[in-house]
């Protein structure tokens, strides 16, 4: 499993969106289950505070569900998208870390 943005790998064969929405150019898969909920995305995008959006990412998001399900859901070859570029925080890191944390698979950016 790999992780990504949609500017540089939306056309890729085993895109999966993660975000809450879309740019209109993607075709792809969306699982939007992993997507953060728009209250706590607004939030983030005023305050910029990564610490309360972390947590709330896991409160409202990853904590309500099965890893193991999740990833087998998506599949070890996924690639997750959002909009995020590589360097710049966003929540498909944090869900990076939750498989390696609770599986122990490491997820990379491509």
């Amino acid at each position: 499993m790999n992780t990504s943005n949609f500017s540089k790998s939306a056309k890729h064969q085993k895109a999966v969106s993660i975000a809450f929405k879309n740019p209109p150019y993607f075709t792809g898969r969306h699982f939007k289950i992993l997507a953060p909920h728009k209250w706590f995305l607004r939030k983030f995008k005023r305050d910029l505070d990564t610490e309360e959006f972390t947590k709330h990412y896991y409160k409202e998001v990853l904590d309500k569900l099965d890893p193991r399900k999740i990833y087998e859901q998506l599949g070890e070859d996924a690639v997750l998208l959002c909009w995020e570029g590589k360097d710049k925080f966003c929540h498909r890191h944090i869900c990076a870390k939750w498989f390696y944390k609770e599986l122990g698979v490491r997820v990379t950016e491509l």
